[in-house]
């Protein structure tokens, strides 16, 4: 008899998206397959056009895959609509700004995405003032906040928000697409620490998407790349990362490389803690 922990929190099987222009047809997705274990991080990377955004937003019920089936803790969910997988999961993506009602402080936004899901009794879920207190303790972001709007935020304090509210709604799956690419390194660095101390406090699996190989070595434990709606290459990150076996992957690290030769960048160790600055307190 198979245990909780073998059982994926998600599942994507042999997923299909075809897109239609008047000249040609894209395979976004052909056959794309994905096993998320708990408390386990998946990256997926791949240049653009590859396919990775089209996967996550599929997970997340925002979009309709043509093949395929779709399941969450071995239950399936395909063809369910987004506010059905928001239950169980939340995104993160690139735009922060652009996930925000810009009308709405930081309280109301975040509070909503909570009060609107419903747990296992069918009950909506209520607010926890010390839960919320404790995760913006994580982020390094004071009760003041959630008073203040938006536009008011840097880019890195506003995907720190972002992420409060991705855990507060109390879903245990993020699913990050491309969530530091528009961030300076050391806003990144911030946002990947704090991503992996969720993960162990919070028992948080998530899938990342992202087009750099460099910022995925330091948080993920397996990695899928993708290409022309394939995946050409998937196992244990660091394994892949010291021994890519495809051509494609290689010429990912090479970019990633570089990217670190000209601004004299590189990748940071699973050891590397960022520092806050004042800054980021204000």
């Amino acid at each position: 008899m198979s245990s909780t922990n073998d059982v994926p929190v998600l599942e994507a099987r042999d997923l299909v998206r075809t897109f239609h222009s008047k000249d040609r047809e894209i395979r976004a997705l052909d056959h794309v397959s994905v096993r998320l274990m708990p408390g386990k991080i998946m990256g997926v990377v791949g240049e653009s056009g590859s396919g990775k955004s089209t996967l996550i937003r599929h997970i997340a019920c925002l979009e309709k895959p043509d093949e395929g089936q779709l399941f969450c803790c071995g239950q399936e969910y395909t063809g369910r609509n987004a506010a059905f997988a928001g239950r169980h999961m939340q995104m993160i993506f690139q735009d922060a700004y652009g996930s925000f009602d810009p009308k709405m402080c930081f309280a109301k936004s975040i509070r909503e995405g909570r009060n609107g899901r419903k747990g296992s009794d069918g009950k909506k879920a209520e607010d926890d003032p010390a839960l919320l207190r404790n995760l913006l303790e994580k982020v390094h972001l004071d009760e003041s906040f959630l008073k203040r709007y938006p536009g008011s935020l840097s880019g890195g304090q506003c995907q720190r928000m972002s992420i409060v509210r991705a855990v507060y709604s109390g879903a245990r799956i993020l699913l990050c697409d491309e969530a530091t690419s528009a961030l300076d390194v050391a806003s990144q660095a911030q946002v990947i620490e704090l991503l992996k101390e969720l993960k162990e406090e919070y028992a948080i699996s998530m899938i990342f998407v992202s087009h750099d190989l460099g910022v995925v070595s330091q948080l993920c434990d397996e990695v899928m790349v993708m290409k022309n709606g394939r995946v050409v290459e998937h196992g244990d990150c660091l394994e892949v990362i010291s021994h890519p076996k495809e051509a494609y992957t290689r010429e990912l690290l090479d970019a990633v490389m570089e990217v670190g030769d000209e601004t004299g960048i590189h990748e940071h160790s699973h050891s590397d803690t960022p520092e806050w600055k004042e800054t980021d307190l204000v």
